[in-house]
């Protein structure tokens, strides 16, 4: 049977990259379609290098976004992401990327899916994953998104025009409350690490905040400090499975999925190197970060996991809120990771005996790096 070519757009979104293609393009039965992405991708690479796909051999550059007409009024597109794993046969659908959100705006543009006035333009995106609204607003000049900008983020070389996202009502996206137990500190007994604090925390999407020095790290170290501990990763991962079944993601720690919850590694503002080399130095950060996903310890750290980190530093109590040092504006919360420093805004209260998020605001850039069609072997 000879290969497929859909249209497709190749897109930098934030700190990741992935592939853009509308829905009606891939096979309707999920099984198809996830056997589409796959291949697409060049899933599963037991080499780890998806050379014979679209991906990059790292989970933040084997991404796809799906785009589709708008399924609620308050909305101009729909927006599904898919996290496609590299050397297993697995699509997963159980979180958002916040990164490859601020490309949906862009692509709506460019194809014709939104009216584009120049000026600044609101896109209305209904997030699927999640069930959450984002609102992107963004410059447009000549009736395409504006790339050029002085907006610099971790991760990235260079810069590009600032794309906002605020992220609506974003508590219990996956689970049923933005605290899923009810409460901003859990004691839980673990097999691993003894009895230990944790924060479980559902803003876009589910993490598991953890002290570093409760797991035996600083949170100063780059990710591969982190994975060649000898059996520390999968230590890591049995605590981010409790914590998962704990929030209610599944009915025991086998069936929680390698995307939700993330598990974050907080620690108060100490000077650390990036993995481009430069030094941090504690004033330049308010907490300390490091994210495991998909088996992975990040490279970054995901915007969706960013902005929890923002939230969970506002609410009293938790384990974030515990080690924040706030040195910038009262306004945002920047967070120290792997590839530098993001920062993230939060609008919570304390209402009714309850804790309420209203938004969460990120900014990022994106650019699309190329046009045409992919093939689906």
């Amino acid at each position: 049977m000879a290969e497929r070519f859909i249209p497709a757009v190749f897109m930098r979104g934030g700190s990741s990259k992935g592939i853009v293609v509308r829905g009606s393009d891939l096979p309707a039965d999920p099984a198809e379609r996830d056997r589409a992405l796959l291949g697409l991708m060049g899933s599963p690479d037991p080499y780890g290098r998806q050379l014979d796909g679209m991906g990059g051999g790292l989970s933040s550059v084997s991404k796809v976004v799906i785009i589709d007409p708008p399924s609620r009024p308050d909305a101009d597109v729909d927006y599904l992401f898919a996290q496609v794993a590299v050397d297993q046969a697995m699509v997963d659908y159980g979180a958002n990327c916040g990164n490859m959100s601020a490309a949906v705006g862009p692509y709506a543009v460019e194809q014709g899916l939104v009216p584009a006035k120049d000026g600044e333009l609101l896109v209305r995106i209904n997030q699927i994953n999640t069930a959450k609204l984002i609102h992107a607003r963004f410059a447009v000049e000549g009736g395409k998104a504006v790339t050029a900008g002085d907006l610099a983020i971790a991760g990235v070389a260079g810069t590009g025009a600032r794309i906002r996202l605020d992220f609506l009502d974003p508590g219990g996206a996956v689970t049923a409350a933005l605290l899923p137990t009810g409460q901003v500190l859990d004691r839980v007994s673990t097999e691993d690490f003894g009895t230990i604090d944790l924060t479980l925390l559902d803003a876009s999407n589910a993490a598991a905040f953890v002290r570093a020095r409760d797991v035996g790290l600083t949170g100063a170290e780059l990710p591969d400090a982190i994975e060649a501990v000898p059996g520390l990763m999968a230590k890591l991962d049995r605590l981010r499975r409790q914590a998962g079944v704990l929030m209610g993601l599944a009915d025991h720690p086998e069936a929680v999925g390698p995307s939700n919850p993330r598990l974050v590694i907080v620690a108060a503002p100490a000077p650390f190197r990036t993995l481009s080399g430069e030094t941090v130095g504690p004033a330049d950060h308010d907490i300390g970060v490091r994210m495991l996903n998909m088996g992975r310890a990040h490279r970054a750290i995901a915007l969706t996991t960013a902005m929890g980190v923002g939230i969970a530093c506002r609410i009293e109590g938790t384990v974030a809120h515990e080690l924040t040092v706030a040195t910038g504006s009262p306004d945002e919360i920047r967070v120290g990771n792997p590839s530098g420093v993001v920062s993230v805004g939060a609008e919570v209260r304390y209402q009714g005996g309850a804790w309420i998020c209203d938004s969460g605001v990120v900014y990022r850039t994106a650019r699309t790096l190329m046009r045409g069609e992919v093939a689906i072997p």
